[in-house]
């Protein structure tokens, strides 16, 4: 069940504190796309996720690593301008392990940020990887991603009943 827990657990990509992330000597942040930086109906990201973006890659690499296939990452890509990953199969660490050789950071150096405990939190705890949980920006979802979310939460009950991980109850 630990490599399921995030480190931390905040409500949106907007709510991290960013700079206690800087100091505790993070060069690159992994987002993952649907339900974590935009909705899965989303085609095109807003003035708000530009703005944060720009401000970020100040001081952070960032990389979007996605499930999803090249031509739904495309047009983020292109008009945030960003590195990504394509179809990465989280939880499985890949793609993952590629990026680390290819960009030379070290696990200590990258934290990986989704909305999914199991794609996204357990394939950044596999890495040893700074993991940071965000609450979903949608509930509209395709029939795979339905399954996952009932496992899921029977993870976050178990988690819940160890006093491990509460659902709305944020940390850092």
């Amino acid at each position: 069940m630990d490599g399921f827990v995030p480190d931390m657990y905040n409500q949106s990509i907007y709510t991290i504190n960013y700079q206690k992330l800087k100091k505790r000597g993070i060069k690159c942040l992994l987002f993952d796309l649907n339900n974590t930086l935009v909705s899965y109906t989303t085609n095109f990201p807003d003035t708000s996720l530009e703005e944060l973006v720009f401000e970020l890659s100040k001081d952070f690499k960032i990389i979007i690593v996605s499930n999803s296939n090249k031509n739904r990452i495309r047009p983020f890509k292109e008009k945030l301008n960003l590195d990504s990953s394509f179809k990465s199969h989280k939880p499985l660490t890949t793609k993952l392990k590629k990026i680390m050789k290819l960009y030379n950071y070290k696990d200590t150096e990258i934290a990986m940020i989704g909305d999914n405990l199991i794609t996204d939190i357990w394939s950044g705890n596999k890495m040893n990887f700074t993991t940071i949980l965000v609450n979903s920006i949608s509930e509209d979802e395709p029939f795979m991603m339905g399954i996952l979310r009932k496992l899921e939460r029977r993870i976050i009950k178990k988690l819940n009943k160890k006093g491990i991980l509460y659902k709305g109850k944020y940390y850092e």
